[in-house]
């Protein structure tokens, strides 16, 4: 009955398509989502930050727009302009708006309402991973390469080349035009505007938050200043959707360690990761899949990864620490392939198992190779987090967006 009710829901959104390319667009209207009605990412941020400078964008409407009633509510309550896709506003500025800034896919706002936007994939960070179109091995391999027509008629968002790819460096235009099936001139070296609150004062992100942040998000900031050192542990997601916080942890032993050291450790899985959070732990505190943690970084200390290409924005904050979790890398590399050797664009300390990791921790042995840490944020960064910019470097990364993509023409 799912199935049916589902081919009926993407036949009538086939069916529409079609008219969303004949409503006249305005340049004035610009529409910005994220994956599954969230509110998180590199669009909100660019949306948040756009609204903090609106004097700067004259007559510019600069709309939320949700698949997500409770989303919609929430984003209207920081007197910010949202709706819901689909009510009759929502559906109006979708067909209105020129401009979509999405963080995936068009169906971040809605796929069937796309025809005619000028779409700009601002991405989730710079990839470690192969990712979309990109991809040769595994189980999304499938999807993308493999695809048979169910594949296409179910997810059709994917199979919508972006009009522009938020890019970093040519090192990353190459990986996204491919991944993409776009050319190297759609790519526009923007960066991640969700990375800007990494370096900023953190008094400024405190205020920051206060202002735009549900209030469990201000309550974990209070809470981490009680701790002599706070971890935060963010894998990458599995194909296999394995359980990351089982698999390779004794999480009593995780927990002691941490606790005789007054640590902490948030345990943040990736947002399509499903976990088992009902037991409760003194010095390990599992988050939400969805919650923004950009907010939440720059009071910890040290990021213990796998293959997340979290990492790198990681390494924009100077004086933090990194431990590379690779207990099941050659599990791993059987799922997923690399977009390059990772031993030769990681820093910080790599341990192999659990009793590794526990040593580390232990130890403090998290230090990050500060010569290895530049030279990896210039390849992969470039300029575009404007690291050395000391005045009005908010204003300049939006301005550096809009005028990419000719907002200001």
């Amino acid at each position: 009955m799912k199935t049916i009710l589902n081919f009926f829901k993407y036949l009538i959104c086939y069916l529409f398509y079609p008219i969303s390319f004949i409503i006249p667009r305005s340049k004035k209207i610009l529409a910005f989502g994220s994956y599954r009605g969230a509110f998180n990412d590199n669009s909100k941020y660019l949306f948040l930050l756009s609204n903090i400078y609106k004097e700067r964008l004259p007559q510019m409407r600069l709309v939320w727009i949700s698949t997500d009633k409770k989303t919609t509510e929430y984003v209207r309550s920081l007197g910010l302009d949202a709706y819901y896709v689909g009510s009759l506003k929502g559906i109006y500025y979708a067909l209105r708006a020129k401009y979509w800034f999405v963080n995936s896919y068009t169906s971040d706002i809605m796929f069937c309402l796309a025809g005619g936007a000028t779409v700009v994939n601002l991405w989730h960070g710079v990839p470690m991973k192969c990712i979309e179109f990109g991809i040769t091995q595994g189980e999304l391999k499938k999807r993308y390469i493999d695809k048979e027509f169910w594949d296409v008629f179910f997810h059709p968002a994917p199979f919508r080349r972006p009009d522009y790819m938020g890019s970093t460096t040519p090192f990353f235009d190459d990986v996204f035009s491919k991944s993409f099936r776009i050319s190297k001139e759609q790519c526009i070296h923007i960066g991640c505007p969700r990375n800007l609150m990494l370096n900023e004062p953190k008094d400024a992100v405190e205020q920051f938050a206060k202002k735009y942040e549900p209030q469990h998000v201000n309550d974990l900031i209070a809470k981490l200043k009680q701790f002599s050192k706070v971890y935060v542990y963010m894998p990458t997601w599995r194909d296999s959707q394995a359980n990351v916080f089982a698999n390779g942890f004794d999480l009593e032993k995780f927990n002691d360690t941490l606790k005789a050291k007054n640590a902490i450790a948030l345990m943040k899985p990736h947002v399509n990761t499903i976990i088992d959070n009902s037991k409760e732990y003194s010095n390990l505190l599992f988050i939400n899949n969805k919650t923004d943690m950009y907010c939440i970084l720059p009071f910890t200390d040290v990021l213990i990864t796998d293959y997340s290409g979290t990492i790198y924005d990681y390494l924009l904050m100077q004086d933090k620490g990194v431990i590379l979790f690779h207990y099941d890398y050659d599990e791993y590399v059987k799922e997923r392939e690399f977009i390059f050797p990772i031993e030769q664009e990681i820093t910080g300390k790599r341990v192999y198992n659990f009793d590794e990791l526990i040593a580390a921790i232990k130890n403090d042995n998290d230090k990050v190779d500060e010569a290895e840490r530049k030279r990896i944020v210039e390849k992969f960064w470039g300029n575009t987090m404007l690291q050395n910019e000391t005045h009005d470097r908010t204003w300049k990364h939006i301005e550096n967006i809009f005028k990419q993509i000719k907002i200001f023409e």
